[in-house]
């Protein structure tokens, strides 16, 4: 996931399609939560928000006689470092109900309010964050020096009327946590605090095209690691240690995933965290097990609080797509079509048309890209076609259907497909249609239409043309922004190195699959094309020992490959 402008979106257009609406929903919203509160042995009159379970033994101290009151800040704060930031301002507002003189409950309020790493600052939240601040300050002489500390670092970040631009807020306030930390340097979640203060200011950009680290990247690295080494348990330090790595050294990582399995069972965004480092180490059935946990995590949790906002719309679906994304790479065409149509689902198709929401339109089109993955080529030609408006969409449907029928020898048909798949490509209205404000999906469209005419050429045994186009899908693939799960959903080498060993060039696909086992590791596509083109050559010994790294790679698939791709 990367940064989306909430600010463009218009929330009233959109929350009728998450739940009933309106007054409909506040009422289910308290009726579903009151419920879970009724099981609970916390009954307070006026409850506003639940008290989960599941959300693990994280403690931040706060000054209160009521046991809970802290229960719910500890609750609070967890959800803010699993980025349920809906959900932990409605807990943190409860503490403030349960104990009215605490300020800090109003520090949590407006510290949730604010800009992360996957969300802007949305327009709704100046207000809302400036008031609870301004509560939080006329509070602080009820707290502790710490607490008052903690407060005014936070008065950095917020201005009644800010500028448009916020980075001297946020610079401000990442300031102040640097300078928070450097007085109190055992406070573990000043600490957190402060690191992603830092990852605030430039979200998903920590490391350069050549693997190097920004300027500000160690800092944030050895301020997570800190923590971590004194509390290998902490759920925030091992959340954005795993945002911090996994671009370029995710196998650091690998201890904070393996500890994020279980810490918070009850956050489900937590739970899936542990995939973005398993999809890079080449861990895929892991990676498709924390997923799996996260959407019956999630499933519970929405479920129960009939929850809104960018939580259902964004974190509840990656979980889905992240799930799809690793159960291909296993080979299991089974569970990555059941993946890929709960993605679809969860998804409006009047919401998606709304300003910086292309995103949801790329989880909706998911089931055409897994039938081209798997070849399911009359699923594909019996696939609706999306409306006019809806332009991605339509590439990727003008996509599917050309592969189709290459698979199924219609080359002629397959070149309509083409031409109608470049005109959409060359749309530029497409650079505003951006998967989370990271790559367009033009950069998307100029991939497909370059593999579907190389597939289309390969076809007529033109090599040479369909290698060249292969090639430069490559790498425009390659000049795509990091993003997890990749946002071009099957390597372009995998078509590449299929092709070059049907024109009888088996030391340059061998290549082609050892450049793609470093981006994806132990991945059993390019295992068995790499297996392949050894063969081809010859070398008989090291193909063996492929053989048997891909029969591992792939003792959870479903499907039986004679490529490295299917075609």
């Amino acid at each position: 996931m990367g940064t989306i402008n909430i600010s463009q979106i218009n929330w009233k257009l959109l929350l009728p399609s998450f739940a009933l609406g309106g007054l409909l929903f506040f009422i289910s919203f308290l009726s579903a939560c009151s419920q879970q509160q009724s099981e609970s042995k916390h009954i307070v009159e006026g409850q506003i928000a639940p008290l989960l379970e599941g959300i693990g033994s994280h403690h931040f101290e706060i000054s209160t006689d009521d046991t809970l009151a802290q229960d719910f800040f500890n609750q609070g704060l967890t959800l803010s470092y699993g980025f349920n930031h809906k959900e932990a301002n409605r807990t943190f507002r409860q503490v403030a109900k349960l104990d009215p003189e605490n300020p800090m409950a109003w520090w949590g309020a407006a510290l949730v309010l604010g800009p992360n790493i996957n969300a802007a600052m949305p327009e709704e939240n100046i207000s809302r964050a400036w008031e609870a601040l301004q509560k939080a300050q006329q509070l602080k002489d009820n707290s502790t020096q710490k607490e008052q500390d903690y407060i005014e670092a936070l008065s950095y970040r917020y201005a009644e009327d800010p500028p448009e631009d916020r980075t001297p807020l946020d610079s401000a306030y990442a300031e102040a946590m640097g300078k928070l930390v450097e007085k109190y340097p055992n406070d573990l979640d000043a600490r957190t605090l402060y690191a992603e203060a830092l990852m605030d200011l430039h979200p998903w950009n920590y490391w350069k095209a050549n693997g190097e680290p920004q300027p500000w990247t160690p800092e944030i690295l050895s301020t997570l690691e800190f923590v971590i080494e004194r509390n290998p348990g902490h759920p925030g330090a091992n959340h954005l240690y795993i945002h911090a790595v996994e671009a370029e050294q995710p196998e650091k990582a690998l201890p904070s995933a393996d500890k994020l399995r279980e810490l918070v069972p009850g956050a489900g965004h937590l739970v899936h965290m542990p995939s973005h480092i398993y999809i890079r180490t080449g861990d895929y059935h892991e990676g498709t097990l924390a997923n799996e946990r996260a959407v019956k995590a999630d499933n519970k949790y929405v479920t129960q609080c009939r929850q809104q906002g960018i939580y259902p719309l964004a974190y509840v679906p990656h979980n889905y797509h992240f799930l799809w994304a690793t159960a291909t790479m296993e080979g299991r065409a089974n569970r990555s079509i059941e993946a890929a149509q709960s993605t679809s689902r969860l998804v409006d198709t009047e919401t998606m048309r709304e300003p910086g929401l292309g995103t949801l339109q790329h989880y909706w089109v998911i089931p055409l890209y897994d039938h081209v993955r798997f070849a399911r080529w009359d699923k594909i030609l019996s696939y609706p076609e999306p409306a006019d408006d809806l332009i991605y969409p339509r590439g990727v449907w003008h996509y599917a259907r050309g592969m189709a029928h290459v698979g199924q020898g219609n080359l002629e048909t397959a070149r309509q497909e083409l031409e109608n798949l470049k005109t959409i490509a060359a749309d530029d209205t497409l650079k505003e249609v951006t998967i989370w404000d990271i790559n367009t999906t033009q950069e998307l469209m100029r991939i497909a239409s370059r593999v579907l005419e190389g597939e289309l050429l390969a076809r007529k045994s033109n090599f040479n043309k369909a290698i060249d186009l292969l090639q430069k899908a490559v790498e425009i693939e390659d000049q795509l922004t990091y993003n997890e799960p990749p946002d071009w959903f099957f390597p372009v080498r995998h078509n590449l190195g299929s092709i070059l060993l049907n024109a009888d060039r088996p030391a340059e696909a061998e290549e082609v699959y050892r450049q793609d086992l470093k981006k994806f590791p132990d991945n059993g596509w390019s295992l068995y094309g790499l297996w392949q083109s050894l063969e081809a050559q010859g070398k008989t010994e090291e193909a063996v020992k492929v053989k048997k790294q891909f029969n591992d790679a792939w003792r959870h698939a479903d499907v039986d490959l004679s490529a490295s791709r299917i075609m």
